[in-house]
């Protein structure tokens, strides 16, 4: 990984795991070389409570759901992040998906 990658760190249902991954690949995350559609995913709940305003995709407003959710974690250039995030956001049946963006060290910055 060049330092001016990002992991990028999602979850979504099983049902819609292959849609977001589709989505990130069309925005250019998960490339390794000639393989697309790179990415680590794991089985997990997610736990939220929707407030009185939201318009939740699953789970009941006012209460503390628990759902099981699939963690996606993938990665992109720097220079991708804002596509690959709003091919999430496009993808994801989520109101509000929790979207994670963090900076990556390359093997040269390490000590």
């Amino acid at each position: 990984m060049a330092p001016s990658s990002v992991l990028i760190i999602t979850t979504a249902p099983e049902a819609a795991v292959e849609a977001v991954l589709d989505a990130i690949a069309s925005a250019g995350g998960g490339v390794i070389g000639a393989y697309t559609h790179c990415a680590f995913t794991n089985a997990g709940v997610g736990r939220f409570k929707p407030g009185g305003e939201a318009q939740p995709h699953v789970g009941t407003k006012e209460e503390i759901n628990a759902v099981d959710e699939v963690r996606i974690e993938t990665f992109c250039e720097r220079s991708r992040a804002k596509a690959v995030v709003a091919a999430i956001r496009i993808a994801h049946p989520y109101e509000e998906p929790v979207i994670y963006v963090l900076g990556l060290l390359g093997e040269a910055d390490l000590p």
